[in-house]
């Protein structure tokens, strides 16, 4: 079903197999995630041979206070041709994590979910098959089936959805699902500004008003079992809408001055 500005498209994940692309670059973003790192690596080192020919995997260590940064760096030592990690020195927000993760991936596709394992790596298979689809979108974002989140990350969720819609008119459904892929091409006029949780929302924002095409598709979503999450923190809220309304102000002042605002996504 398209949307009424013809951007966003949508189709159900169930029933759909699969398709191998010839590249792929998958990174995810992981702050004080010890206990799910080295799952999430051996998963994906499983799982991605059959979505891709030719891959890598990428983790972003954002200051992490755990022993993350270590068990990174031996994954990397034993993987060195497969998987490789961008350090922060110390933790600078959700976006940079992200920006750090596109500027490391080399391929013509990029894909990326969050360290905590809430989502499983091989329902990437489900966007390569939407984004290999006739309609050919641009970027495929996922959205959660049934969100395994608190009560109070779900309100958030909501109000955050309706939000960018009203102000921003993005039809997406669920914008912040950290389960997305990405054709190279479609990001290199790109530039973000936000560094913490509305990055996500910014780029897809901006890709909108750039007249890129946004698949959609559902996804399974789980429970966190290991680590502590961060979205619902009150100061990561506080900078996700000074961000917002940052971009919104500046949207209103000059569309063209606004969407040259902040750093290239890929560098």
């Amino acid at each position: 079903m398209s949307a009424q500005d013809g951007v966003e498209t949508t189709a159900s994940g169930s029933g759909t197999s699969p398709v191998r692309v010839p590249e792929l670059s998958f990174f995810f973003p992981a702050h004080n995630e010890e206990a799910n790192l080295e799952g999430l690596v051996d998963e994906a080192l499983a799982v991605l041979p059959g979505l891709a020919a030719k891959f890598e995997i990428i983790a972003v260590d954002d200051g992490s206070k755990d022993r993350t940064p270590a068990i990174a760096d031996e994954l990397a030592a034993r993987h060195p041709d497969l998987f490789r990690v961008v350090h922060h020195p110390v933790n600078l927000g959700y976006g940079a994590a992200l920006r750090s993760g596109f500027r490391a991936a080399r391929y013509d596709l990029i894909a990326f979910i969050d360290g905590d394992r809430q989502f499983k790596v091989v329902d990437l298979g489900l966007l390569t098959a939407r984004i290999a689809a006739d309609d050919s979108p641009d970027v495929v974002v996922g959205y959660r089936l049934k969100r395994a989140d608190p009560p109070i990350r779900r309100w958030y969720a909501r109000i955050y959805r309706l939000s960018n819609r009203v102000f921003f008119g993005v039809r997406v459904r669920d914008i912040d699902c950290a389960c997305k892929l990405f054709k190279r091409q479609a990001l290199e006029p790109i530039r973000v500004e936000s560094g913490g949780a509305f990055f996500t929302a910014e780029l897809l924002i901006k890709l909108r008003f750039e007249g890129r095409r946004i698949g959609q598709v559902g996804v399974a979503h789980y429970a966190r079992t290991a680590g502590s999450p961060t979205g619902a923190k009150p100061k990561v809220v506080f900078r996700a809408v000074r961000d917002f309304w940052s971009l919104r102000l500046h949207l209103w002042v000059s569309r063209g001055k606004a969407m040259r605002r902040g750093e290239p996504i890929l560098g």
